[in-house]
């Protein structure tokens, strides 16, 4: 199969792809050739960038406090939430303590943080 070995390439097909993604549209057949090339070239390019861009999975804390930023909570108000002492929420914000699994379990519940992420 083809790849994308370049950014050069890289660039090229994403310019390719934007061209086609203004050309078709939810009224395009799905025999248009344009959607096969889309699709293929898509693919391409999603290879392309899970080997060049990886993205990682987040940080336990950065997720934690993302949520507390979103919920409008101080660190004192998110540890009475999810069960524990202020103290001990800091040292897992700051990488110092991983949670008990009775924590964990908390955090992804009340957090709606995903387990493999609390789990890390």
């Amino acid at each position: 199969m083809a790849q994308i070995k370049n950014k050069e390439t890289y660039d090229a097909v994403m310019k390719r792809i934007d061209e086609l993604f203004f050309e078709t549209g939810e009224d395009t057949s799905p025999e248009d050739p344009r959607l096969l090339e889309l699709d293929i070239l898509s693919e391409l390019v999603e290879e392309y960038e899970n080997a060049h861009f990886p993205i990682e999975t987040p940080s336990l804390a950065s997720v934690i406090l993302y949520r507390m930023h979103e919920m409008h909570l101080s660190q004192k108000e998110l540890a009475s939430l999810i069960g524990m002492t202020a103290p001990r929420l800091c040292e897992i914000l700051s990488g110092k303590k991983e949670p008990t699994f009775q924590q964990a379990r908390l955090i992804a519940a009340r957090l709606g943080i995903d387990a493999d992420i609390v789990l890390a």
